[in-house]
């Protein structure tokens, strides 16, 4: 059953855009609910610097990552998750974002 939480969670990141996904990596860096065995800080500031790039609106005003519901919806699922199926949910967001900004 939990196994099938992480393969539905991975399901939707994959279906979603890439300025969706560095929100997510973004959210998920930035939490205090996620045990995440990574540098939070340094992804912070590259996905937050590579959305930047990319979306204007996120560059030009303040964004309230509410706004976005499948975001809202994916962190939420990720903190329901051990600390172990987080850091698989992670390793797969960053690595689609690193792989498609290349």
């Amino acid at each position: 059953m939990e196994n099938n939480k992480v393969d539905n969670l991975l399901d939707i990141i994959g279906g979603m855009d890439i300025r969706h996904r560095l929100r997510l990596a973004i959210r998920m860096s930035d939490s205090c609910y996620t045990n995440l065995m990574y540098d939070k800080p340094k992804l912070y500031e590259y996905f937050d610097s590579k959305l930047k790039e990319i979306d204007e609106e996120y560059r030009t005003r303040v964004i309230n990552f509410n706004k976005y519901k499948n975001v809202t919806y994916v962190m939420s699922k990720i903190m329901e998750l051990s600390s172990e199926e987080q850091n698989q949910v992670t390793l797969y967001v960053y690595n689609t974002n690193f792989v498609e900004l290349l």
